[in-house]
């Protein structure tokens, strides 16, 4: 439920229901990353590998608390994630052209690691969601390098 909560505070996240959260951390539990600190949650990082492509992590939601933005969480927890996936080669999430705050982070990780970004259209607005929502375009990153690791390590999540 905490990470239910937290995916509300955070606009312009698509809040999910509490059920499909309890299976991103059960299923996609060695996929995903927590931050957690005095006993509650700061920041989390979702994602699953894709089935066709098992070198390649889909980042499904990056939520951070409106109390500890500004402080490189995000990026931290990116970082310690793909560390923990040292066979993960590619990174894919999807970002509508709306969403500022994930762009200045993917386009910045990109950077950081020196790996391409790629955009494409993934789902778009009037042909997937009926003009209900705007388009996601996919953002694909890498290759990575095998010593992503070590690049740019900083900070401690718990």
């Amino acid at each position: 439920m905490a990470l239910h909560r937290l995916v509300g505070e955070c606009p312009p996240l698509d809040p999910n229901s509490s059920y499909c959260n309890l299976l991103q951390c059960s299923h996609f539990g060695a996929t995903s990353i927590a931050a957690v600190h005095d006993g509650e949650l700061y920041g989390s990082v979702t994602g699953y590998r894709v089935p066709e492509r098992p070198d390649t992590l889909f980042v499904w939601q990056v939520a951070v608390h409106p109390q500890a933005r500004g402080q490189g969480l995000a990026r931290t927890m990116l970082r310690k994630l793909i560390a923990q996936l040292p066979d993960v080669r590619f990174i894919e999430t999807s970002i509508t052209p709306g969403n500022e705050a994930s762009w200045r982070l993917f386009t910045g990780f990109a950077t950081e690691l020196h790996a391409e970004m790629a955009r494409s259209v993934m789902f778009d607005r009037e042909l997937h969601f009926q003009g209900a929502h705007e388009t996601e375009q996919l953002v694909r990153i890498g290759p990575l390098e095998a010593d992503v690791a070590t690049i740019g390590s900083k900070g401690e999540i718990e």
